[in-house]
C-alpha cells in the first residue's frame, strides 16, 4: 500500500510487495478455470511466490537469470511472476496464443534458464519447464515464507517483452524496475488524492482481460489492484455475455479490456434489448439523456447498471484507439470510460484520461514527469524514465532513444489548447496522395463503421506512382450486403482527397489479429497486394475465396488437433464429437464475441453452416443506435435468442434452507420410508467428505432424489442441488400453448415447490447445457454439492444406460471428488406402479469418491463412472 510521506523514492518494484495492509483472508486474484472461480488470499499469492523464488533458487535461477512465463492469465502466472521479481530474475512473458516456433525463437534469443509453460503448450526449449497449472503442487514442498531477496536498484532488469509479431524477427523490449515505478509512483501520487474515497467502495475488483504478457495487462492486473489493496480477477473467455455475468456476479467495479470487445458488450446490450422488445424505448432514451445530469443518465439507465451490478462503475480501454460512437455510448449511460496511450517502449503508459475529468475523444494528458512533444510532421515524441532501457540484442542491450534522448514511437498526433492528446493514427500508415495531401486511415475508418453492413473495416495505402491512395477492405456483416452502396454512402462523408475508389471485400469470416484484437495490417496488405497485384486496372472488387482459409476450419483443425478433416473451404463436413462440438462453440464465441444457439449449433453439418451461424449473429448487432440503423430486427436471428432456462439463486438463501430441512425430515424422510425403508451400503465410504462433490447416479423413477438425499450424511445433504431436465423443469415454470388450465396451475405450483424443496436446476438435453454447466461451477464455489443423472433420461428397461459424455466435461471441469451411486430395486415398483414394499427391497449403494485429472478424456471420464456405477454390490 502507499506511504503518503515517503520521501525517497521507491529502488525497486519488491517495496510494494514487501508488507500488505489487506486482511490476510481478503482475496487478492480471483481467475476461471473450467467452470470453476477459483481464489486465492493475498497471503495465499504471496506464499507461493515466496515458493515459486525458493524453487528457482533451487534450481540455480539467480539474479539476472531470465525464466519464460507463457500461458493463460491465473493466480499462477502472477505467482510465477511475483517469484521471478523476488529472486531478482527477469521473466519473458509470452501470450498464450503465441505461435510455438516464434516462443522458440524468444526462448532462444533471450537465453532461458526455466519456462514456465500452460498445460496445453509445449515447444521445442533448450531448458528446464514446469507446468504453469502445477506449480502450486510442484513448490509447495518450499518454505512459505522468509526468503531473501537480493539487493535491487532501479536500473535493474524486470522483463523482456517480445512485441514482434509470429512473421517476423523476436524484438525484446528491457524494461527495468525504474521504468516501471515511473508510471506507478505517479498513479500512486494521484490515487492518494481520492484514497479516502476507496474506502466506501473497497474492496475494488478488476476484472482485467487483457494478457498479462502485455505491459498494460500487468499495470492494472497486477501492480494497480496491489497499490489499492484491490483484487484481480481473470476470465478465460471474452464472450459479452459470459463477461457481463461475471462483473455481475463478481461485484467487479472497473473492466480492463480493448476497443473491440467494449464495442461488443455495446452490442450485447442491444441485442438483449431488442429481443425483449425494448431497443426502441432505449433509443429514445439514449437520445433524451445527451446533456442530462450524471446521475439522472444513471438512473434512467439503472436497469442496465443493475444487470452489471451497482459496483461496475469504469471501463479501462487499451491497446488501441476506441471509436468515438462506443466512447459516447458508455458515457452516456453513465460508465467513466478511460484510455490512455503508451507502448512497450513507455512501460504502456504515456498519457491517461483522468477518470472524473474525461476528454471525450482524446488520450489525455501527459502524466507528470514525462515529456511528450509533436515532431514537424506530428509523430509523438517521449523522454523519461518510463521509456525502456532498450531493445535486447546478441551484444548486450541497443538504446531505443535518438541522440537528444527522445523516443520515437511512430505515431501521429495533435494537442487541444488544454492539453489533451489525440491519437491520429501510425506515421508509416499514413498514405500521402499524389498531390501531397496526408490521409488518415483512422479517419476513413470510422466512416465506414457507420454503415450497418460494416462488421469491420481497415484502410490501407495501395502504392501509385511513387505516392499511394486509399483502399478499403471491408469485413461485412453478409454477404449479401452490396459493398459498392457502402463505398458510395462512406465517400459521400469524405472530403474528395480522402475518398476511397478502391475496395475490397475480406473472404473470411474476420480479420488475423493479434492477441489484443488488432487486425494484423502486415498479413492483410500482404494479401490485398496478391490479389489486386501492381497493375492499377484492378480496382473495386471482392477477394477471391482461396486468398484466406476459413477461421472456422482453422479452428475445428486446432481442437480436434488435425484429426478432422483437412479441407479449408465453407463446404467442410464436421467430423466432431459432442466433446468437440462444445469446444467449437466456445471457442467461436470467444473467437467472434457473439452468443450462439446451442439447438442452431447442433444441426450444423458444415463449416459453412457455422459459417452461416457467425453472420446470422452478427447481424443481430446491424441496430446500434450509434450506427443510425433505426429500422434494423434484431432478436429474431438465431444468434440472437436469450435462453428460455431460467437459474434462480433464491434456493440458496437461508430461509429457503431452513424450509428444506424441515421438509426433509418432516416429509421426505417419512415419505421414503413409508414407500420401502431404504437400505443404504457403503456409506463409509464419505467418512471425512466435506464436500462440495459431484454425486452421479443411475436414473429410475422421478422420485430417486430422495432416495440418494437419505442416503448421504447430514454435512453433505444440507448442501446439495439437484439437476433436473431443464425442458421438463421449464414446461412447469413456463406451460406450452395449448396446456389446460389446471393443468398450467399445478405445474406453476409444482415449479417454486420442487425448486426449494429439492434445490433443482435446469440441465437441458439440446441446447444450453453449457449455462447449466458455468451454474454448477457456481453452486461448488460456494460450497455447494451438484447431484447430476448422467442417463439423462429414465431407464426403459431397467439397464443402467450409456452415460452421457458431458458428465466427463463436468467432472474435469468441476475439479471436485466424484461420488459414484446405485439405486435397485425401483424399476419394478414403477412398472407395476406400487406405492410400497417391504422394507430393504430399495437398494441404495455409494461408492468410493474418485477424482480425475484435468487431462483425462470427458468420453473416458463419462466411461468409467457407468462402470462403477454398474459394478457397485447391491445384494
Amino acid at each position: 500500500m502507499s506511504d503518503t510521506k515517503r520521501a525517497m523514492p521507491r529502488q525497486s518494484l519488491l517495496e510494494y510487495f514487501e508488507s500488505d495492509s489487506r486482511p490476510p483472508d481478503e482475496i487478492a486474484v480471483a481467475w476461471r478455470r473450467g467452470y470453476r472461480m477459483l481464489r486465492w488470499t493475498s497471503s495465499e499469492l504471496h506464499r507461493t511466490a515466496q515458493q515459486f523464488a525458493r524453487e528457482l533458487a533451487g534450481r540455480g535461477v539467480a539474479k539476472g537469470d531470465r525464466v519464460l512465463i507463457w500461458g493463460d492469465n491465473s493466480g499462477e502466472w502472477l505467482a510465477a511472476f511475483l517469484g521471478c521479481l523476488f529472486a531478482g530474475a527477469v521473466a519473458v512473458p509470452m501470450d498464450a496464443i503465441a505461435d510455438k516456433n516464434f516462443a522458440s525463437r524468444v526462448a532462444r534469443q533471450a537465453r532461458v534458464r526455466l519456462a514456465v509453460l500452460g498445460r496445453e503448450l509445449s515447444a521445442d526449449f533448450e531448458c528446464p519447464a514446469l507446468v504453469l497449472e502445477a506449480v502450486c503442487e510442484t513448490v509447495s514442498r518450499h518454505p512459505a515464507s522468509g526468503f531473501s531477496s537480493p539487493a535491487i536498484s532501479r536500473n535493474d532488469p524486470v522483463e523482456i517483452v517480445f512485441t514482434s509479431g509470429t512473421t517476423s524477427e523476436p524484438r525484446g523490449v528491457v524494461l527495468t524496475h525504474g521504468n516501471l515505478l515511473a508510471n506507478l509512483e505517479t498513479l500512486e501520487k494521484e490515487i492518494d488524492r481520492y484514497r479516502r474515497y476507496e474506502r466506501s467502495f473497497h474492496p475494488l475488483r478488476f476484472l482485467d482481460l487483457l494478457p498479462l504478457s502485455h505491459v498494460f495487462g500487468q499495470l492494472l492486473g497486477i501492480f494497480l489492484p496491489q497499490i489499492l489493496g484491490g483484487t484481480s480477477v481473470f476470465l478465460d473467455t471474452l464472450n459479452p455475455g459470459e463477461v457481463i455475468r461475471v462483473i455481475h456476479d463478481e461485484r467487479v467495479s472497473v473492466l480492463v479490456t480493448v476497443p473491440r470487445l467494449i464495442e461488443s458488450l455495446q452490442d450485447q446490450i442491444e441485442r438483449d434489448l431488442a429481443a425483449r422488445g425494448q431497443l426502441e424505448e432505449f433509443r429514445r432514451d439514449f437520445e433524451k439523456a445527451d446533456g442530462e445530469h450524471f446521475l439522472r443518465r444513471w438512473w434512467r439507465f439503472r436497469a442496465i447498471h443493475r444487470r452489471f451490478g451497482w459496483k461496475f462503475w469504469a471501463v479501462i480501454s487499451g491497446g488501441a484507439a476506441l471509436p468515438a460512437a462506443a466512447e459516447k455510448f458508455w458515457g452516456r449511460l453513465g460508465y467513466a470510460l478511460v484510455q490512455g496511450y503508451g507502448l512497450t517502449e513507455t512501460t504502456s503508459l504515456v498519457s491517461v484520461n483522468h477518470p472524473f475529468r474525461l476528454g471525450q475523444g482524446s488520450i489525455g494528458k501527459t502524466l507528470p514527469g514525462h515529456e511528450v512533444r509533436l515532431s514537424e510532421t506530428g509523430e509523438i515524441l517521449v523522454r523519461g524514465e518510463n521509456v525502456a532501457s532498450g531493445y535486447l540484442k546478441e551484444a548486450g542491450v541497443a538504446s531505443v532513444l535518438d541522440e537528444d534522448g527522445w523516443f520515437h514511437t511512430g505515431d501521429l498526433g495533435e494537442r487541444d489548447a488544454a492539453g489533451n492528446l489525440y491519437f491520429k493514427g501510425r506515421q508509416k500508415n499514413v498514405i500521402v496522395t499524389p498531390e501531397g495531401l496526408n490521409i488518415y486511415p483512422q479517419d476513413l475508418e470510422a466512416e465506414l463503421r457507420k454503415e450497418p453492413g460494416v462488421r469491420d473495416c481497415v484502410v490501407i495505402g495501395i502504392e501509385r506512382d511513387g505516392n499511394a491512395e486509399p483502399c478499403a477492405v471491408l469485413l461485412l456483416r453478409e454477404v449479401s450486403s452490396n459493398a459498392s452502396e457502402i463505398m458510395q454512402r462512406a465517400n459521400s462523408r469524405l472530403a474528395p482527397f480522402q475518398q476511397m475508389r478502391r475496395w475490397v471485400v475480406w473472404p473470411g469470416t474476420d480479420f488475423p489479429r493479434t492477441p489484443t484484437q488488432k487486425p494484423i495490417l502486415g498479413r492483410i496488405r500482404e494479401m490485398v497486394a496478391t490479389e489486386l497485384g501492381s497493375s492499377a486496372a484492378k480496382i473495386a472488387r471482392p477477394l477471391g475465396s482461396s486468398s484466406a482459409p476459413s477461421t472456422v476450419a482453422e479452428l475445428v483443425q486446432k481442437i480436434t488437433r488435425g484429426a478432422a478433416t483437412a479441407q479449408t473451404g465453407s463446404s467442410a463436413d464436421l467430423q466432431l464429437s459432442s466433446i468437440e462440438r462444445v469446444e467449437l462453440l466456445s471457442a467461436l464465441e470467444d473467437r467472434y464475441q457473439v452468443d450462439l444457439s446451442e439447438t442452431d449449433f447442433s444441426n450444423a453439418q458444415s463449416v459453412g453452416d457455422i459459417e452461416k451461424l457467425i453472420a446470422n449473429a452478427d447481424q443481430a448487432n446491424v441496430g446500434s443506435i450509434t450506427r443510425n440503423s433505426a429500422d434494423a430486427k434484431m432478436g429474431d436471428q438465431p444468434g440472437a435468442r436469450i435462453p428460455a432456462f431460467h437459474y434462480p439463486r433464491w434456493p440458496r438463501a437461508w430461509p429457503v434452507r431452513l424450509i428444506r430441512t424441515l421438509a426433509f425430515y418432516l416429509l421426505i424422510r417419512p415419505a421414503m420410508l413409508l414407500l420401502g425403508s431404504p437400505r443404504v451400503r457403503g456409506r463409509e465410504n464419505l467418512r471425512g467428505v466435506v464436500g462440495p462433490v459431484l454425486i452421479v447416479a443411475n436414473h429410475i423413477t422421478y422420485i430417486d432424489p430422495g432416495f440418494v438425499l437419505t442416503a448421504l450424511p447430514a454435512r453433505l445433504r444440507s448442501r446439495v442441488a439437484v439437476a433436473m431436465g431443464g425442458e421438463r423443469l421449464e414446461a412447469l415454470r413456463n406451460p406450452p400453448p395449448g396446456t389446460g388450465f389446471f393443468r398450467a396451475m399445478l405445474g406453476r405450483v409444482q415449479y417454486p415447490l420442487i425448486t426449494a424443496i429439492f434445490h433443482v436446476f435446469p440441465l437441458p438435453m439440446r441446447a444450453g447445457f453449457r449455462k447449466s454447466f458455468a451454474f454448477a461451477g457456481d453452486l461448488v464455489d460456494r460450497r455447494w454439492s451438484v447431484l447430476v443423472f448422467p442417463e439423462g433420461e429414465l431407464t426403459p428397461d431397467g439397464a443402467i444406460a450409456p452415460f452421457r459424455a458431458g458428465i466427463g466435461l463436468l467432472a474435469t471441469h468441476l475439479r471436485v471428488p466424484v461420488i459414484p451411486i446405485r439405486l435397485d430395486g425401483l424399476f419394478d415398483l414403477r412398472e407395476t406402479n406400487k406405492h410400497w414394499t417391504s422394507a430393504g427391497h430399495i437398494r441404495v449403494t455409494v461408492g468410493q469418491p474418485v477424482t480425475f485429472p484435468e487431462t483425462e478424456d470427458a468420453e473416458a471420464i463419462a466411461q468409467e463412472l457407468e462402470r462403477r456405477v454398474k459394478e457397485l454390490k447391491t445384494e
